[in-house]
């Protein structure tokens, strides 16, 4: 069978796009590896009606309301590798399965590098987030600490400030301020420690302290730490997809890339900010541009 696209990644993006497509009467295969990257989120937030959803729950009912559609396939499995064909592409999963498709939609979003800082792990996804405006609210005006090493720090501390005043500023022995944005950083009454810190402390999943270096102990209860981010699949880059400044795939308005028939939604292309509703939106907008493509192929053949 010759599927209209594949879809990898069964993400909110990938998952939407889906249901549009299945709505054109178009034939669909998603592939889900079911390795959400916010699997160790408790609540997702900011999607409207959805508003603390756990995230499995939201993937239950998305799954739910997409099977009502037979023309998509839902696939847990892993792909490995992608071809271009005469018909257009080749999949191939991990166990070796193989179909072909017209087109292709890359929602296999992106994977996070984080610092390597001892008890990080412990307390990401419970009181250490990287998103204010998906967990900003739970944490607000509490003692917070901000860790990020690149160039964003600055605008991140600004922006955490309308959640909570009470801000210790970290670089984590990384030069990301300037001596002027540390100055007008501590004039609105925001700490900055530029030692590593060494460890983070607490129980179940509660932060409590942060050790630097320099045998410093602050009192903290949560806090906001700036991944690094990568995809989390290199489908883009083997096909030739060209990437932005932040490593995200370039598309035009309707999610196509400047590979032919390769199209790209959610976190893989808009990285930043990273939300569900964005991630959403963008595989339905991604899904409207290949249906059009598709009809428009379809009426050129006589």
């Amino acid at each position: 069978m010759l599927y209209d696209c594949a879809i990898i990644g069964g993400g909110p993006a990938g998952l939407n796009a889906a249901l549009v497509l299945g709505r054109a009467r178009r034939n669909v295969i998603v592939y889900d590896s079911n390795k959400p990257r916010n699997a160790v989120t408790h609540e997702s937030h900011g999607f409207l009606t959805r508003d603390g959803v756990k995230p499995a729950e939201f993937r239950r009912i998305a799954q739910s309301e997409i099977v009502r559609y037979p023309s998509v396939h839902m696939q847990q499995a892993e792909v490995n590798v992608i071809n271009r064909t005469y018909t257009g592409f080749e999949v191939i999963t991990a166990q070796g399965e193989r179909v072909e498709a017209r087109k292709i939609i890359l929602a296999t979003g992106l994977k996070e590098v984080f610092p390597e800082i001892r008890g990080l792990s412990h307390f990401y996804g419970k009181s250490l987030f990287n998103c204010p405006y998906c967990d900003g609210w739970e944490l607000r005006d509490k003692p917070l600490i901000i860790v990020a090493e690149g160039p964003h720090l600055f605008h991140g501390s600004k922006l955490i400030s309308n959640w909570s005043r009470d801000l210790i500023i970290c670089t984590n022995g990384h030069r990301s301020l300037t001596p002027e944005q540390i100055g007008l950083l501590e004039h609105k009454g925001m700490r900055v420690m530029q030692q590593p810190i060494t460890s983070f402390e607490g129980k179940d999943g509660q932060l409590e302290h942060v050790v630097f270096a320099d045998g410093t102990r602050v009192r903290r209860e949560g806090g906001f730490v700036t991944p690094k981010w990568v995809h989390a699949a290199p489908f883009g880059e083997r096909l030739g997809c060209f990437t932005n400044d932040m490593g995200g795939i370039v598309t035009d308005g309707f999610g196509r890339t400047n590979v032919k028939d390769v199209y790209a939604a959610g976190d893989a292309s808009v990285v930043a900010p990273s939300q569900l509703i964005i991630a959403a939106a963008e595989g339905s907008r991604a899904a409207i541009g290949l249906n059009g493509d598709l009809t428009e192929e379809m009426f050129m053949q006589w």
